[in-house]
């Protein structure tokens, strides 16, 4: 629940979502449960080679037709990027005029979220492993300061996933 609205309340309400957030956060078991009852195109966002341009890769997804729901997107690029390669691949123009299409194609920019334990913990049960705690909390912070910069240009919903009935990953 956010603002005593359900997370299937506003999935209903928009044509496009955007999940978004470090890997055992919740966002494929959401997207799967989002889709099957509101109809969604689950787009998960697969690596894009260095010689492409990403921005234009989100753009045409945008620019289609349907509801589509992102698995996480261009957003993710903003944290992993910096974190793992020591540069992002969308700026932060590229990342707003993203954003403002989301929002255009009646859309809702959601920050999933975890205490890092338990990411890690939910990441241990689903896979056997997970990476450090350091790691995690790095890129939950990663996420947290992405998301803090993105919301002066547009709204975004911040959800705690820790309450939620996640059924088990598998």
């Amino acid at each position: 629940m956010a603002g005593g609205v359900t997370l299937d309340e506003m999935a209903g309400a928009h044509d496009t979502l955007v999940l978004e957030d470090p890997d055992g956060v919740g966002k494929s078991t959401l997207a799967e449960r989002l889709s099957a009852r509101h109809g969604f195109q689950v787009v998960h966002s697969q690596q894009t080679p260095d010689h492409l341009d990403l921005a234009d890769r989100y753009r045409t997804i945008l620019d289609g037709a349907g509801r589509i729901l992102f698995d996480r997107c261009f957003v993710s690029e903003l944290v992993y990027g910096p974190l793992y390669r020591g540069r992002s691949r969308i700026t932060w123009s590229q990342a707003i005029d993203l954003a403002e299409s989301v929002i255009a194609r009646t859309g809702l920019i959601v920050h999933l979220t975890a205490p890092p334990a338990v990411i890690r913990q939910r990441l241990i049960a689903r896979d056997g492993e997970a990476v450090r705690l350091e790691e995690i909390s790095a890129l939950v912070t990663g996420y947290q300061r992405v998301f803090s910069s993105l919301a002066d240009y547009t709204k975004v919903l911040t959800i705690d996933t820790t309450t939620l009935e996640l059924p088990p990953a598998g």
